[in-house]
């Protein structure tokens, strides 16, 4: 009862760490200002329908990507070229579904910000530049899109403006996606690409729809929002299938654990909003630009408002029995925009000035009051976070932090009543996402 006793207290004693007063300027520094710009823009070119003009200037998705290359190519300009920017085409010919009537290039636009360490490992940010009205094929017709989704393209390049002044460890992908609409064929294309290219991608932190604050059910609230994370890889071999089934782990895969650290990172830098963690890859039957990058085995989650409001999503401009519908740019709420801009930049910010999460965790612990967690040794890393939690809960709630060695033994914790996971943590005090165990430590 004592040891029992005597693990609690210390667990509990271990102080987190300092907060980094970066990240406190980097939340100062998002600009509700340049992003109402950046939303009036877009929602400007008219239609950003995947299949729109692609010739004019200032109309069609081609004006829209041509002005948003611009745009992270001024930045980059700004920073002393810090930023890698370019096209990424994805040819569709017609009839590839019931939304491609014509041969398409879907055309995602890409700035890469090089990690000085780590140049191969990456942290996404994701928005998409294509609108949609009624009709998923009329492509001619006014579809503004302001907050679906010229809000999360906004996001993406405002968190480029503020973050390229600093230097990071891992590189950040700041990315435009185009054919959402169309079935995610612009995170198909980008997906395949970074496999080809051998991409270490750590995470896709995909913004859809950031800038509404008045939900169809009359609620009204600009402090929450969600994070859709899926529970354990659809790439999932039999053989890790049969594990989990007797040593856990089925709300504990890659992406989840992304959820985590978003939700954790949010909680302590901004605890004035509140994260909803939901459980599902996406809203009920729907779909987003994080699922191509889920599909291939990368983690990915989807940021988005907590109140949606019908009316003005994938909808014609008119007015009907007193209640206008379309997504116009008078239904965003710019405030808000900044607040979820924010939290993705202080997370970009995070896991890219973190060393890398550790390799090969291994649990054991079977029939002793005991757990003991074994993991390789992470280049870069100062110390480690040997996480655990009710298997109930959805957060890590308790660590106990170790430094100059790879494993460690919880006395008095029974490894049958709670889940377990290991992060590393670097010099500057910012840590990994956390690994849950995939071996058995004997």
């Amino acid at each position: 009862m004592k040891r029992i006793t005597l693990a609690i207290l210390l667990i509990s004693s271990v102080i987190s760490g300092q907060t980094d007063t970066r990240i406190y300027d980097i939340i100062q520094n998002v600009s509700e200002e340049r992003l109402k710009n950046d939303v009036t823009t877009l929602a400007n070119f008219g239609t950003r329908h995947t299949l729109s003009d692609t010739i004019s200037d200032t109309r069609g998705i081609g004006a829209a990507r041509r002005w948003i290359k611009q745009e992270f190519d001024n930045i980059s300009r700004d920073c002393n070229g810090c930023l890698e920017v370019f096209f990424q085409n994805n040819f569709f010919p017609k009839g590839t579904n019931s939304r491609i009537v014509k041969d398409v290039n879907i055309v995602n636009v890409v700035a890469i910000q090089r990690g000085t360490k780590y140049p191969n490992r990456f942290i996404v940010m994701s928005g998409d530049i294509d609108s949609r009205i009624s009709d998923s094929n009329n492509y001619t017709d006014d579809s503004p899109g302001a907050n679906d989704n010229a809000t999360g393209m906004a996001g993406a390049m405002e968190a480029a403006r503020v973050l390229s002044k600093y230097k990071f460890e891992s590189s950040i992908i700041y990315v435009g996606l185009s054919g959402e609409e169309q079935g995610l064929f612009g995170g198909q294309g980008l997906a395949k690409y970074a496999k080809e290219k051998g991409w270490d991608i750590v995470g896709v932190m995909n913004n859809d729809m950031i800038g509404n604050i008045k939900g169809v059910d009359g609620v009204i609230d600009n402090r929450t929002f969600r994070i859709f994370s899926e529970p354990t890889p659809p790439t999932e071999t039999e053989r890790q299938r049969r594990m989990r089934r007797f040593y856990g782990g089925e709300v504990d895969g890659i992406s989840r654990q992304l959820a985590r650290y978003i939700y954790n990172t949010t909680k302590t830098y901004m605890p004035e909003m509140n994260p909803k963690m939901i459980y599902r890859l996406d809203r009920f039957g729907r779909g987003g630009h994080h699922r191509p990058f889920n599909d291939v085995g990368f983690a990915g989650i989807r940021i988005m408002e907590m109140h949606e409001n019908y009316t003005q999503q994938h909808q014609d401009i008119r007015t009907e029995n007193g209640i206008e519908y379309g997504d116009k740019l008078k239904f965003v709420n710019f405030p808000y925009t900044k607040k979820l801009t924010a939290v993705n930049a202080i997370n970009l910010a995070a896991i890219a000035w973190a060393p890398p999460s550790p390799k090969n965790v291994k649990i054991g612990g079977i029939v002793r009051p005991a757990a003991k967690l074994k993991w390789d040794a992470v280049e870069g890393a100062k110390g480690y976070k040997v996480y655990f939690r009710d298997t109930t809960s959805p957060t890590w709630d308790h660590f106990i932090y170790v430094e100059g060695k790879t494993e460690h033994v919880l006395e008095g914790i029974v490894i049958d009543n709670f889940f377990f996971g290991v992060a590393s943590v670097g010099e500057n005090g910012h840590e990994s996402i956390v690994s849950f165990p995939t071996g058995v430590y004997r």
